[in-house]
């Protein structure tokens, strides 16, 4: 193979003890681990609590409570109505198996459809059997829901209300312990 020759120029004098070598490379930064795992859990923080505030906001639960819960049976003024278009919870806090399959068997007898109805076990006992409702023009068929399942009272709260559900359709029904403390065996209808 002939070898062929180059003429010289300025990149053949280069000094053999020069600090750079090629084009201008330099040594990679020492990583300090601690500090990695420190910026780490910050973002991490920062993140979480943008989210627990973004969900808050989303969902309407966010800045300083309300003046609570509005607490009332059915009014005199207010005639309870069935009105089949709510979903309805049923969570059971009565502390026996099996109450929220009734009250939903109760349910379903007037008229909802099985699909619209959810029973659940709720994780704590609670005195009282509730119907929560989240819009006051939802109070007459929370008064006829609770006509259904023994409800002793009603309550404009939206505590229960799921944020895919924001339009309020639905009822949440809270079986206390007084409805198997009382005489009555099961919800009637």
């Amino acid at each position: 193979m002939p070898k062929s020759t180059y003429p010289r120029d300025r990149f053949d004098d280069v000094s053999a003890d020069a600090d750079r070598v090629g084009v201008h490379r330099a040594e990679n930064p020492r990583l300090r681990p601690g500090l990695v795992i420190l910026w780490s859990a910050v973002a991490a923080a920062v993140v979480i609590i943008v989210g627990i505030v973004g969900t808050l906001a989303v969902t309407g639960r966010f800045g300083a409570p309300e003046a609570g819960p509005t607490t009332a049976a059915p009014t005199p003024g207010v005639t309870p109505i069935i009105d089949t278009s709510f979903n309805v919870l049923i969570l059971n806090a009565t502390g026996q198996s099996g109450q929220a399959t009734r009250a939903k068997d109760a349910v379903v007898k007037a008229g909802w459809h099985s699909d619209a109805v959810s029973p659940g076990e709720a994780g704590s006992t609670y005195p009282t059997t509730t119907v929560y409702y989240a819009d006051a023009a939802d109070q007459a068929a929370a008064a006829g829901l609770a006509q259904i399942v023994g409800a002793t009272s009603i309550v404009l709260d939206d505590q229960y209300q799921t944020a895919t559900d924001a339009k309020g359709k639905q009822l949440t029904v809270v079986l206390g312990t007084d409805l198997v403390d009382s005489s009555s065996p099961s919800p009637s209808s």
